[in-house]
């Protein structure tokens, strides 16, 4: 199988290529996987075995360079984590406290120790929570900074006390940021917020890019441009100033390295993420800014 495979492959990827051959027990279904990994094969390595070894290529896929991302407030908290390829939410936590209570005297001054105590076990809880999550990527040298953000005061009461580990507290990246929301749509708010201080990430620059492109086509300025035929012509003229496309878009490789060669910045970006999927549905997974127009 996989040598009938191999010989209908042309050409071998600069980066080389990675078969693996085999049979489904459950199904006798004969399999057939052909990789053009990230990466260049560290070596030449071919074996038959009951498995498939698959821990040369594990390396090539884990992600070097992360940012933790914490949203904290009284009773609510999330937290995240952005990779080159997007982000990830690790966990979210929501706890039950009460607001002011009504009464006054002794009873009311009860009460809000009550519930001064409530908020601070809550937050203990997140800075621990986020300790364990963050520090195994800081002693794995992967975590660049991190990014904490709410939408009231908890925010800064978590930066000022000690309830990340020192190590990771030291990593935190400029001032809290005010964000509206929890989960998702506070994780994206918080990302675009924080854009200059993170400039350079991989999915930031992405996203500015799609941003970007949007712009262009409300405009209809002529710099928007999609359609693969369109824009493999334009990169030949050395006219595109930025690439977007699905990361798993079979001419990836084609392209990037067309636009590499005229100068464009290439951005890849997930089809697994809204964005990614925009793209992929509206335009068949490509898109490009241009320099200028062209007709």
């Amino acid at each position: 199988m996989a040598i009938d495979r191999l010989s209908k492959i042309p050409k071998i990827p600069e980066k080389g290529l990675v078969i693996f051959a085999g049979v489904d027990p459950n199904t006798g279904d004969e399999l057939t996987f052909v990789i053009s990994p990230p990466d260049p094969v560290p070596l030449y390595y071919y074996r038959t075995d009951k498995w498939f070894h698959t821990e040369f290529l594990e390396p090539m896929v884990e992600e070097s360079e992360v940012y933790g991302i914490i949203l904290v407030e009284r009773d609510q908290a999330t937290i995240a984590l952005l990779k080159p390829s997007g982000f990830v939410i690790l966990e979210e936590l929501e706890d039950y406290i009460p607001g002011k209570h009504s009464k006054g005297g002794q009873s009311q001054r009860r009460f809000d120790r009550i519930i001064e105590q409530m908020v601070e076990d809550f937050i203990k809880k997140v800075g621990e929570r986020a300790s364990g999550y963050f520090i195994p990527l800081l002693e794995e040298k992967k975590l660049k900074g991190i990014l904490v953000g709410g939408p009231g005061y908890a925010k800064i009461d978590f930066i000022r006390g000690d309830y990340l580990d020192y190590r990771l507290k030291s990593m935190i990246i400029g001032e809290p940021y005010d964000v509206s929301y929890q989960g998702e749509p506070g994780v994206r708010e918080i990302i675009m917020k924080a854009s200059s201080a993170i400039k350079g990430q991989r999915y930031v620059e992405a996203i500015s890019a799609i941003e970007e492109f949007k712009l262009h086509l409300a405009k209809d300025d002529g710099l928007a441009l999609y359609g693969v035929n369109e824009i493999r012509s334009a990169l030949e003229m050395g006219a595109v100033k930025k690439l977007i496309m699905l990361e798993d878009l079979d001419i990836a490789e084609e392209l990037g390295k067309l636009a590499e060669s005229r100068g464009a910045e290439v951005h890849y970006i997930s089809s697994s993420l809204p964005e990614g999927e925009w793209v992929r549905k509206t335009f068949g997974g490509v898109i490009a800014i241009l320099r200028y127009r062209i007709e």
